[in-house]
């Protein structure tokens, strides 16, 4: 029988597309790969979050990182968040001193529990549309109305719950002394209460019993004793 050999250049040149293909379709696959990276959950960054404002450069550690209406969330700024008993997640930094504190509120006899926790820009800019429609839907102009919704809601990419540290909490049973025990004690695992009544001239935000900020125990400490802000507190240290 006839035996026909394929010549050796043929062989190679059959190859070499093959290769090329190959290689296309790995890089490809790598490129979207990194591009989903900051999506992947649990993982969030600003990059792809459509921040236009500039980016506050501090040399604050990243538990005294101030955000807020004239400090805007870095453009660079990412995290990795951990889930929370009933779903809501944080950053991961504060995960167990967050466990911590609600832990001591039960001994207490309360029943903590995060209401909201780290939020999207996406999800920032949907909370504060839902509260411009609201008061619109009170008889306000869009003016007025929004104004009146960033008394309680801060411009996304000032929000306090876009950077992880934030928390808000609530009782399972609506006991309203709660918040009288973490005024009192969540300094104790490293959380401030955020906006006191009497300092909203200089946190530009209503007082919120229920929202709290992770800023570490040496430093919440002395924000409780001193009865400041973390905006004071920052312009102390110098």
């Amino acid at each position: 029988m006839a035996q026909f050999h394929t010549p050796a250049h043929t062989t190679r040149n059959r190859f070499w597309p093959l290769l090329v293909l190959m290689c296309a379709v790995f890089g490809v696959a790598m490129w979207f790969t990194l591009q989903g990276i900051a999506q992947l959950p649990g993982v969030y960054s600003t990059q792809n979050a459509g921040n236009e404002q500039s980016a506050h450069q501090g040399s604050e550690p990243w538990n005294l990182l101030l955000v807020n209406d004239s400090h805007p969330l870095p453009q660079s700024f990412s995290i990795n968040t951990t889930e929370m008993p009933g779903g809501e997640r944080v950053d991961t930094r504060i995960a167990e001193p967050l466990s911590e504190l609600f832990d001591a509120c039960k001994e207490a006899g309360y029943s903590p529990f995060v209401r909201s926790g780290f939020r999207t820009r996406a999800q920032q800019e949907a909370i504060l549309k839902s509260r411009i429609e609201d008061y619109k839907a009170e008889g306000m102009d869009a003016k007025d109305a929004r104004q009146a919704a960033l008394d309680w809601v801060a411009e996304p990419g000032t929000s306090e719950h876009e950077l992880g540290l934030a928390v808000d909490i609530n009782d399972k049973n609506n006991d309203q002394n709660m918040y009288d025990w973490l005024a009192e004690h969540a300094h104790e695992y490293g959380f401030i209460q955020r906006y006191p009544s009497e300092k909203s001239s200089v946190t530009g935000i209503s007082h919120e019993p229920w929202h709290y900020r992770y800023v570490g125990v040496e430093a919440a400490t002395a924000m409780w004793k001193q009865g400041i802000t973390l905006e004071e507190y920052l312009e102390e240290q110098g």
